[in-house]
C-alpha cells in the first residue's frame, strides 16, 4: 500500500493510525477518493486551512506512503498512492457511524451529503444508492454471484463486455494484475456491499462515458441522467424511482 512496505509491526500500524488521526489529513484522503489529482491550494480550500498548513499535512501523507505527488510548474499535485490505499480509506469510513446532522447545519451541507448518498464514485467505481442498486440488480439477474465473495458469472462477463468493458487481461494466457476482477466494497452510506475491482471500475467508466450519469457539485457525487434512468431500467430492471432525486 503506497510506501507502507515491509513487515507489519505495532510501530508501523501506530504510524499509519497517526496519519489518519488528524481531521485535516483524514479530510484530504476522503476528498482524494474521487481518483483525481488535486493541487495543494484546492485541498487547502476544501479543508478550510492555510496553504502552509496543508503543505505540512501533505508532506506527512506522502512520506507515510498514503499519497504520491508530482509538480507541474508552481503547482503541487497529489493523489492517493494506489487502489489498495483507496480501499482502506473507504473501508475505514464504512465502519464509522455517520454523525447526525446538527440543527442549523445548513441546506448546502445537507444537500451535498444527500447527493453523495444517492450516488458517488468510490475511487474508480460506483457507490452510494446507485452502486448498491446496480450490484443488487446484477446479482438478481445472475450476472454477479455473491455466494463466496464477488464473482462475475459467464452471462455477467458477456453482458459487461457487450457494453464495452475492457476485460481482455482476464482472457489472456498471461496472469492478470493482482487486482481482482470483482470484489465487494462495503458502502459507508448504504452499509451494504457494492461492486469494485476491475469490473466495477469498467462499469463506472461506461456509465459516465455513455452519459448514464454525470458528475455534480462535489467531485465525487454523481447523478443519474434521464437517459441513464431509462437504460438502467431497460438493462437491469432498476426502477427509476429508486435513483431519482426526491
Amino acid at each position: 500500500m503506497g510506501g507502507m512496505t515491509g513487515p507489519r509491526t505495532p510501530t508501523t500500524l501506530a504510524a499509519l493510525a497517526a496519519l489518519l488521526a488528524d481531521e485535516t489529513r483524514a479530510s484530504v484522503c476522503l476528498a482524494l477518493l474521487d481518483r483525481r489529482a488535486w493541487t495543494s491550494g484546492e485541498l487547502a480550500r476544501h479543508c478550510g486551512v492555510a496553504p502552509s498548513t496543508i503543505s505540512e499535512h501533505l508532506t506527512r501523507l506522502v512520506d507515510g506512503g498514503l499519497l504520491v505527488q508530482e509538480r507541474q510548474g508552481r503547482h503541487r499535485y497529489v493523489r492517493l498512492a494506489d487502489p489498495d490505499t483507496a480501499r482502506m480509506i473507504e473501508d475505514l469510513a464504512a465502519h464509522v457511524t455517520p454523525p447526525k446532522a446538527a440543527a442549523g447545519g445548513g441546506l448546502r451541507a445537507h444537500s451535498a451529503g444527500q447527493a453523495l448518498a444517492r450516488g458517488r464514485t468510490c475511487y474508480d467505481h460506483l457507490a452510494g444508492r446507485l452502486g448498491v442498486a446496480i450490484t443488487d440488480a446484477m446479482t438478481g439477474r445472475g450476472l454477479l454471484s455473491q455466494d463466496a465473495g464477488f464473482s462475475l458469472t459467464g452471462p455477467g462477463l458477456v453482458w459487461l463486455t457487450g457494453l464495452g468493458a475492457d476485460l481482455s487481461a482476464y482472457d489472456s494466457p498471461a496472469p492478470p494484475s493482482r487486482r481482482p476482477l470483482a470484489r465487494p466494497c462495503l458502502d459507508w452510506t448504504e452499509r451494504r456491499p457494492h461492486l469494485a475491482g476491475t469490473a466495477g471500475a469498467e462499469l463506472c467508466r461506461l456509465v459516465l462515458d455513455r452519459g448514464w450519469a454525470t458528475r455534480i457539485g462535489t467531485r465525487r457525487a454523481v447523478r443519474v441522467t434521464p437517459l441513464g434512468l431509462g437504460e438502467l431500467h431497460r438493462t437491469l430492471g432498476i426502477e427509476p424511482d429508486l435513483l431519482e432525486v426526491a
